[in-house]
C-alpha cells in the first residue's frame, strides 16, 4: 500500500526563478499576467482526478490552483461505480467522507444473466472492515464533494476557467522540446455555488504561472495531443436511462450490479440512489447509433432490449423509455503511452481510458493519484524539471500493475461479452458465463482482478485461459468430434487475438515485469 506523507512545506521555492524576467512574462499578447510565482501546482481540470489530486497536494502543504471549465455539479451517466479497490485508494487519501451525504448505495457484487441462467458474484470482502464495499451514486454529487474536500485545505485554491494554452517560461505558447511553465485561460462566467446560478459574465484573459502543470481535463481533454501520442478508440456509446423506485424493488439483487449478456452487446443496472436505478444500455460501434429525436432510440430499447433483460425489470424499463430522458457518452479506450515532458504530466482520463463496463475508471484514477502523490512527495518543490522528470518516471513505473489489470480486463471482457456471429466467440462467451456461474474460486479470481483488489495481471491471464480452456473442455463431451476439435481450437485462437493486442496495447514490459526491474532497464 501507498504511505502517505503530510508534510507542511514553504511557497516560497514556487517562487525560484526560470531563467526568465517578468518582463519577459508580461508578452502574452493582451493576456493578463496573473500572480508570478504565487503557485506550486496548476492542475487542469476539477474532476475524480483532479480535485483528489488538489487534495493531496494541499495537505502537504503545496499551493495548488484548479482550473475548472464549469464548477455546477457534473451531469454524467458514467463514473458511477467506485469499485472496493477505489474505495480503498478514497481511504487512504483521506477522502473517504465523499461518499457520506450523498445518498451513495454499498454495493457487493455483480448478478449476470443469459438466456434465463443467473451468475451472482460476491466481492471477496473477508477480514476487511464493514465499510469496505464497492459504492454507487450520481457522478455529480460525489464530484462536488470531492472538489468540497479540496477547497477545505489551506493553499488550495478552485477557479472557473477555460484552459486554452500551455506556455513557455516566456509566456508564448509552449511548444515540443520548451519546458511547460503554466497556463492561459479564459474566466468566462462566474458561478455561485450557493445560488446555483451566474452572477457575472465578464470574460477575461489571464495566465498562470508555476514549476508543475498537472492535466486532468478529462475524457474529452483538449490538451492530451499536446502531451501525449495516444490516441482514443471508440468501441461503443452507452445509453443511460433512469428507473425510479427503491433498488431492493426494481432489482433482483438490490445490492448488486446487474449485467445482462445480451444482443449485441451488454446492458447494466445498478443502484445510484436508494430510490433510482441506473439502466446503461451499450451500443458498439458496429451498429448504427438510433437517433432519440426520431423516436429511433426508444423503438430500439423497446424492441430489441426490453424482450432480453430479466421479466422483473422489463415493465420498469418500458416505463424508463416512456419517460424518455435518454443520456447518451461515446466510450473510450486508450492504453497510457508514459512520455516525459519537462513541467507537465497528465493524469486521469486524459492519460488513460479503458471501456467502462467493468466501472473500474476511478478506482483507477485515485490510485494514480495516490501514487503521483507518494513519489513526488520527497522533492520540497518542483522547480528542477530534471529532479521532478526522474520522480515522474518512478510514478510511471508504479502505477502500471494495477492500472492495466484493470484496463486489461475492462477491454477483453467486453469484447468476450459482446455477441458475435462468429461460433467459436459465442462458445467462448457462454464459456465465461458458465466459469463465473460455478462460484468459489472460478468466480472469486476474476471479481477480485475487476474489483481492483487484486492487482496482478498474472492472475487476469490466468484466469482469461482458464475460461478459455473451459471451453474446449466443455465442447469436448461427450465425444471429441473433429468439428469439436476445430472449434475448440478456434476458441484458443480467439482469446489469444482478444487478450494479446490489448496487453501489446497497454505495454508488456510494463504490465508483467516489477518496478525494480524496469527501473534497472531505464523503461517507464
Amino acid at each position: 500500500m501507498v504511505s502517505l506523507s503530510f508534510r507542511r512545506r514553504s511557497s516560497s521555492s514556487s517562487k525560484t526563478t526560470r531563467g526568465e524576467s517578468g518582463d519577459a512574462r508580461a508578452r502574452v499578447g493582451d493576456a493578463e499576467e496573473d500572480e508570478t510565482g504565487r503557485w506550486d501546482v496548476v492542475i487542469v481540470g476539477a474532476g475524480v482526478a483532479g480535485a483528489s489530486l488538489a487534495h493531496a497536494l494541499g495537505r502537504e502543504g503545496r499551493k495548488v490552483l484548479v482550473l475548472e471549465r464549469d464548477m455546477k455539479q457534473p451531469d454524467r451517466i458514467v463514473g458511477e461505480l467506485l469499485q472496493p479497490g477505489g474505495y480503498l485508494k478514497l481511504k487512504e487519501l483521506g477522502l473517504e467522507s465523499c461518499v457520506e451525504g450523498i445518498d451513495a448505495q454499498k454495493v457487493y457484487g455483480y448478478t449476470m444473466f443469459k438466456d434465463g441462467e443467473v451468475a451472482t458474484m460476491t466481492y471477496p470482502l473477508e477480514g476487511r472492515s464493514d465499510d469496505v464495499a464497492g459504492r454507487s451514486f450520481h457522478n455529480g454529487r460525489f464530484v462536488q464533494k470531492l472538489r468540497e474536500a479540496a477547497k477545505a485545505v489551506e493553499g488550495v485554491e478552485l477557479r472557473q476557467g477555460t484552459v486554452k494554452k500551455l506556455l513557455n517560461a516566456r509566456g508564448d505558447e509552449w511548444s515540443e522540446g520548451e519546458v511547460v511553465a503554466g497556463v492561459s485561460y479564459t474566466t468566462g462566467d462566474t458561478w455561485d455555488e450557493k445560488t446555483q446560478t451566474v452572477i457575472s459574465t465578464k470574460s477575461e484573459t489571464k495566465t498562470i504561472f508555476a514549476p508543475l502543470t498537472v492535466v486532468c481535463d478529462g475524457h474529452f481533454s483538449s490538451l492530451r495531443s499536446k502531451l501525449s501520442q495516444a490516441t482514443p478508440e471508440h468501441p461503443s456509446h452507452f445509453v443511460g436511462l433512469i428507473l425510479r423506485g427503491a433498488p431492493s424493488d426494481l432489482l433482483p439483487n438490490g445490492s448488486h450490479g446487474h449485467v445482462v449478456l445480451g444482443d449485441p452487446s451488454p446492458v447494466l443496472f445498478y443502484p445510484i440512489s436508494s430510490s433510482e436505478v441506473r439502466c446503461l444500455v451499450d451500443i458498439p460501434s458496429s451498429v448504427k447509433m438510433p437517433s432519440v429525436a426520431k423516436g429511433e432510440m426508444a423503438k430500439y430499447v423497446l424492441e430489441k432490449i426490453v424482450p432480453q433483460v430479466p421479466q422483473q425489470l422489463q415493465s420498469h424499463l418500458i416505463k424508463a423509455v416512456e419517460d424518455g430522458q435518454f443520456r447518451s457518452m461515446p466510450n473510450k479506450t486508450m492504453a497510457a503511452k508514459p512520455a516525459r515532458t519537462p513541467g507537465a504530466v497528465l493524469l486521469g482520463d486524459a492519460f488513460n481510458m479503458r471501456h467502462p463496463l467493468t466501472g473500474g475508471g476511478m478506482t483507477v484514477a485515485l490510485n494514480d493519484i495516490a501514487t503521483f502523490q507518494s513519489m513526488l512527495s520527497p522533492l520540497p518543490d518542483f522547480t528542477d524539471p530534471v529532479k521532478t522528470g526522474a520522480k515522474l518516471d518512478e510514478f510511471y513505473r508504479h502505477r502500471t500493475r494495477p492500472a492495466l489489470t484493470i484496463n486489461t480486463l475492462a477491454n477483453a471482457l467486453y469484447a468476450v461479452f459482446c455477441s458475435s456471429g462468429d461460433s467459436s466467440m459465442e462458445e467462448m462467451r457462454q464459456a465465461c458465463f458458465e466459469y463465473l456461474k460455478l462460484g468459489g474460486g472460478y468466480a472469486r479470481g476474476p471479481i477480485a482482478l475487476l474489483s481492483g483488489l487484486d492487482p496482478n495481471p498474472l492472475n487476469l491471464v490466468s484466469h482469461f485461459f482458464s475460461v478459455a480452456v473451459f471451453g474446449v473442455g466443455r465442447l469436448m463431451v461427450p465425444l471429441p468430434t473433429p468439428e469439436r476439435i476445430f472449434k475448440g481450437g478456434n476458441i484458443l485462437a480467439g482469446a489469444c487475438k482478444i487478450i494479446f493486442p490489448i496487453v501489446k496495447g497497454e505495454g508488456f514490459t510494463r504490465m508483467f515485469f516489477p518496478a525494480w526491474l524496469r527501473t534497472k532497464l531505464g523503461i517507464i
